[in-house]
């Protein structure tokens, strides 16, 4: 969470990252088309067996292929667990203040299923605001994945949080997970509090 240069609110810049590079997705398939791909290539069907596993899972046809179901701040130092669940009402995570002290260090877990089809180009993506500015915008490549029954994990890099009295203090953070074909898995709204003590 680092400080940067502050950008006007009602800016959303989100997407002009990949405008820029004009990156098109190839067309999607179904999981069937994809095992039927190139059976005679043996170091293809190792890679499409370590993506899909065995044989295709679908867990709920009818409900949505990617499900992010809980969000951890990984730190050691903290007294105890500072984990969101993502699978109720995420309006209701806007009243709640998750706490970091000053100048620890972190990693931002992501839980998530995936449940028919493959979905590449998963990524997380933060914007941080503080007394309503944008002083921060974080994108983490989070990668491609099959269908399988047990959750995923996902592990940002080490992070510390700020510290300093002028760094203290409540940040609202707008998280989307999203994918190549730019769908929307889920955005939620969240607040973290940076203090000088766990329990100030």
């Amino acid at each position: 969470m680092t400080e940067e240069q502050p950008v006007a609110h009602d800016i959303e810049d989100e997407d002009e990252v990949e405008g820029k590079l004009n990156y098109k997705p190839p067309p999607q398939k179904s999981l069937q088309e994809i095992q039927e791909l190139d059976k005679d290539d043996e170091s293809l069907a190792k890679y499409k067996k370590s993506l899909l596993g065995d044989g295709p899972v679908a867990l709920d046809p009818t409900g949505p292929n990617v499900i992010v179901t809980r969000l951890t701040l990984v730190c050691d130092a903290a007294p105890g667990p500072i984990t969101m669940d993502l699978t109720g009402d995420v309006a209701n995570l806007k009243k709640v203040t998750f706490v970091l002290k000053e100048a620890v260090e972190y990693k931002v877990k992501i839980h998530f299923k995936v449940n028919n089809e493959i979905v590449s180009g998963l990524k997380y993506v933060q914007h941080t605001y503080r007394t309503g500015v944008k002083v921060a915008k974080a994108t983490f490549m989070v990668g491609s994945y099959g269908p399988r029954a047990e959750e995923y994990e996902f592990l940002t890099p080490v992070e510390e949080s700020p510290k300093g009295m002028l760094a203290r203090g409540t940040y609202h953070n707008k998280s989307f997970f999203t994918d190549d074909d730019n769908h929307n898995h889920l955005t939620w709204e969240w607040n973290l509090s940076i203090r000088k003590e766990w329990n100030e």
